[in-house]
């Protein structure tokens, strides 16, 4: 079964093979785990989230259409499963860290600096933070991006041109500040 397409795997799935979903979930954990990580900040979270997003996978298998990437609809999941489990979390809301910068620089000023980038990200507009961390983050392209939120390509382009002036005009801030 490990030779199937997403798609394969998705229909054995939905019949109740436990063995294809098991492997839709091996295949794309850490993916998931990646953006959530992302998302939020930290790996507790991004933990919690991932575990959050495989639970809803299994219920929501039934409502994929097979209209776009099995990847791109499970962004969405992993998104909406991230937003929910910050409104029931608010206090995750305050500090968005990342750990995981710290454990890969040597180099303080770029840790210090990586923090910085991680939580002002995190201050962004919903729209905004996802468009960044799917485009700069994932890697995705601006049409990979829509598809996975669900919105234009140019409104893709204009969420991420307004979290750059937002990012530099608090950024500039900082320094004048500071």
């Amino acid at each position: 079964m490990d030779g199937l397409d997403d798609f394969g795997l998705v229909d054995r799935a939905r019949g109740g093979s436990a063995q294809a979903f098991e492997i839709l979930v091996r295949r794309h954990y850490d993916t998931m785990y990646k953006f959530a990580y992302r998302w939020c900040g930290n790996r507790s979270d991004a933990e919690d989230v991932t575990q959050n997003a495989c639970v809803k996978l299994a219920r929501a298998l039934e409502g994929f259409q097979k209209q776009s990437a099995f990847s791109t609809w499970l962004y969405r999941l992993v998104i909406n499963t991230a937003k929910d489990w910050h409104r029931q979390h608010a206090r995750h809301h305050a500090e968005f860290r990342d750990e995981h910068a710290a454990e890969e620089s040597q180099n303080m000023e770029e840790v210090l600096f990586a923090k910085q980038v991680v939580a002002a990200v995190g201050k962004l507009p919903s729209g905004e933070k996802e468009a960044v961390i799917l485009v700069l983050g994932e890697g995705l392209s601006h049409q990979q991006a829509a598809e996975v939120m669900d919105c234009a390509e140019s409104t893709v382009s204009w969420r991420i041109h307004e979290a750059r002036k937002k990012l530099k005009s608090q950024f500039e801030a900082e320094r004048r500040d500071g």
